[in-house]
């Protein structure tokens, strides 16, 4: 029987946890204390509490229009919002039937396809932006989202098969066997029995997908050229100019960017330990 662990142990282990997650969540509140004051300077205090509340860089970076009078932060929403969901849906697409034939199927390269994915993802993707500049303007896809998602999509692949792959694994062969020998299709057993019992690692691997396409900068600060195709990452780096920062503005723009990603993490987190963790061992 294991030990009941003593009352000055029960509170020294709680005591150590306040205060990691203190410590972890001290940026954030320094982020909401810049957020919500009203000075654009950068902020020395260490109280991440603000000395007086405003919401004015809030409205200011959400009620930016452009000179035509449109408005043109919900435009720059819009683009990351189209061109995360696209690169997220398309990038699983192209992916789980990748994963799915690597985990099933043993054929000549099959070692070294999963080899050669997984040295792509050593590669940080400022090496790829002019190769993929010089690609979408041959193709006339330069500063547009089409353009941005075929990248970001196609980037994210080798991650998703890796991932899918393992989670795959784990799935009994002897399921799909029983469904084929009552008359089930290859791509039956696939759609009906292999994709619903792998949706947890579908939902993990599909956020991650969408968090790099919603974060990414420096691709979609080379391949977008014009305000009106920028997404949210490079809305923010407008703040930060030759000869100063607009901290309070910049700080309201990250506390916005953020909270899609948040809102996401939170509805699909009940999948999030099962699909991290079970395609990390097979049986």
């Amino acid at each position: 029987m294991a030990r009941r662990p003593s009352t000055p142990e029960v509170v020294l282990t709680h005591a150590a946890i306040v205060g990691i997650t203190m410590v972890t969540l001290y940026p954030v509140l320094w982020v909401l204390e810049m957020a919500f004051s009203p000075s654009q300077s950068f902020s020395m205090d260490l109280s991440p509490i603000p000395s007086e509340v405003t919401l004015d860089n809030f409205r200011d970076v959400i009620g930016t229009f452009d000179d035509e009078g449109r408005w043109l932060f919900g435009r720059q929403l819009l683009n990351s919002v189209i061109v995360s969901v696209a690169t997220a849906v398309l990038g699983l697409s192209l992916s789980t039937t990748a994963a799915y034939a690597l985990s099933r199927w043993s054929f000549p390269g099959r070692e070294q396809g999963m080899a050669a994915f997984l040295v792509t993802q050593m590669f940080p993707g400022v090496v790829m932006a002019i190769p993929l500049y010089l690609l979408l303007d041959l193709f006339g896809l330069l500063d547009s989202r089409t353009g941005l998602v075929l990248v970001y999509a196609t980037t994210s692949v080798p991650f998703s098969v890796f991932t899918l792959k393992g989670y795959f694994d784990t799935i009994p062969v002897a399921l799909e066997e029983a469904a084929m020998l009552d008359g089930a299709s290859r791509w039956m057993t696939f759609r009906y029995i292999v994709l619903p019992l792998a949706r947890p690692a579908l939902a993990v691997t599909g956020l991650f997908s969408f968090m790099t396409a919603w974060n990414e900068f420096i691709l979609a600060l080379t391949l977008m050229g014009s305000e009106d195709a920028y997404t949210l990452p490079v809305v923010l780096q407008g703040y930060v100019g030759d000869f100063g920062t607009e901290w309070g503005r910049f700080a309201a723009g990250a506390v916005i960017v953020s909270l899609p990603v948040m809102a996401l993490f939170f509805a699909l987190q009940r999948h999030f330990v099962e699909g991290l963790t079970a395609g990390g061992v097979k049986g």
